[in-house]
């Protein structure tokens, strides 16, 4: 099931807070878990029972490593506990593409469950946790249940770890608060339902429609590259801050995923920026336990290399994904020798190197993204050729016709582009906040933030079901992740 469908928005959604709050506080973790269920079947009926076996089975090996905790086998069962999972996300997710490189092997497809990377990591971070005592075991298997299932971020995160929602797991939400959460959480959702419907489905409209025509010019080819970037932005940000708000509507608290990533001055700030709980999660059950930045230049760069492999892998099986996760890990370590190199020597005006740094971060992005987008390396390296040359992609010797439509294409959409480079920074927010600060100092202000809230609400539900009726295209990109 979709957030940004009509089914979730007009009946799953509302039937789900209306049981959850009507319901005893120590049956609302049932109603969550049943809910969940209910919205993963929706869309994958049969892998179902894939998610709850992996919640049973981690639940047992956890139960046998308290029991045995003084003991050797507690270990062995522990290792269990976090082999199972990957197992099977190795399975459904891998063993085609390494059966394929390793001994050219083709193998019977294997459809992928939709978010199988998510709470596989959510399974193994919570067992670790418990493993080495940072968090206490969870004795009740529904209350866990509800925690790896919990709708809001089961298909496409954020990844949640258990220790950030443990009490709101076991003790209910803070009612005390309920009120502003629940509305926070409504106009978090509303936004981020924007970002999907409004902004990442129309421009990713324009990228299908330039990927069909084959050819196109040098300028058509710099815009599919900023429209690809901002559609995955938009469309994994929308994704997150839906999933953010519908938490907080039901009294969680989710970690942030997104801080404006597009403003970074550099490839390890992008990474703090974006995608953060699957960064944290690397650095913390991957990255430090190696050794992290403690350890000697070739062993860190190891270590790096690593981490960025398995995060290109995380994201996909397939060339492309490699090279996308690697290419991150060389301008990291790039990045901490140039920065090095700058301490020693600060010739330069600051405001030259803070121009420089952005301009080389969007062309990371730019380039990378082409690379992640595509479903072949070899797709990814053509995109990029025709940022760059007059290659095959591009239609230097296009007729009349051909230069009509790509003109026409930009003119088309010029102004939801423009709109989604806006809205990828923090200048709509400055602006709500300063209107906020702005009807404050006046005595109907505070009375009006309120009601603007409502009408910004309202609005942009209005608006998104007018294009959910009237489209057909919207896919969320992180479904196949």
């Amino acid at each position: 099931m979709l957030f940004s469908s009509i089914t979730f928005l007009y009946l799953f959604l509302p039937a789900t807070i209306f049981l959850y709050f009507a319901a005893p506080q120590k049956s609302r973790n049932l109603v969550l878990f049943v809910m969940s269920l209910l919205f993963y079947a929706w869309g994958e009926p049969m892998y179902v029972l894939l998610m709850l076996a992996q919640i049973v089975v981690s639940y047992v090996l956890l139960w046998l490593v308290d029991r045995f905790r003084e003991r050797r086998a507690a270990r062995v069962v522990y290792i269990l506990s976090v082999l199972l999972p990957f197992m099977a996300l190795f399975y459904f997710k891998y063993f085609n593409f390494f059966m394929r490189m390793v001994f050219g092997m083709k193998t019977r497809t294997v459809a992928l469950p939709i978010g199988i990377s998510f709470y596989t990591f959510q399974i193994v971070s919570y067992c670790v946790d418990v493993y080495h005592k940072r968090v206490e075991r969870q004795k009740n298997l529904v209350t866990y249940a509800a925690y790896v299932t919990l709708f809001p971020q089961l298909v496409a995160g954020p990844i949640v770890r258990y220790s950030e929602i443990e009490q709101t797991l076991t003790h209910g939400a803070d009612f005390t608060k309920i009120r502003d959460n629940f509305g926070n959480g409504m106009v978090r959702f509303a936004v981020g339902l924007g970002k999907k419907v409004l902004i990442a489905n129309v421009i990713g409209e324009f990228v299908a429609e330039v990927a069909a025509l084959g050819q196109r010019n040098l300028i058509l080819s710099w815009a599919y590259a900023v429209a690809v970037a901002l559609q995955i932005y938009f469309d994994f940000s929308g994704y997150s801050d839906m999933a953010i708000g519908l938490g907080s509507m039901l009294g969680f608290q989710f970690p942030e995923n997104f801080r404006y990533p597009l403003i970074s001055g550099s490839v390890s700030e992008f990474w703090r920026r974006w995608h953060i709980t699957l960064g944290a999660w690397f650095r913390d059950y991957v990255y430090i336990p190696m050794g992290g930045n403690r350890v000697s230049m070739v062993r860190w760069i190891r270590n790096v290399l690593v981490v960025w492999l398995f995060t290109g892998l995380w994201h996909g099986a397939g060339w492309n994904f490699i090279v996308w996760g690697l290419l991150f890990a060389v301008l990291l370590v790039f990045e901490k020798g140039v920065r090095k190199l700058y301490e020693r020597k600060k010739s330069l005006p600051k405001m030259m190197v803070t121009g420089t740094r952005h301009i080389y971060v969007i062309m990371v992005v730019l380039v990378s993204f082409l690379v992640f987008h595509n479903d072949s390396l070899s797709g990814g390296l053509a995109d990029i050729q025709a940022l760059f040359s007059c290659g095959s992609c591009i239609a230097h010797d296009a007729g009349d016709a051909q230069k009509a439509v790509f003109s026409y294409l930009l003119r088309n959409r010029v102004v939801i582009l423009g709109i989604g480079l806006v809205g990828a920074t923090p200048v709509p927010w400055w602006l709500w906040t300063k209107l906020g600060e702005r009807l404050k100092t006046h005595g109907i202000g505070e009375r009006m933030i309120p009601i603007m809230k409502g009408i910004w609400i309202v609005g942009l539900l209005i608006l998104c079901t007018a294009y959910l009726i009237d489209g057909s295209f919207n896919p969320f990109l992180y479904f196949r992740f």
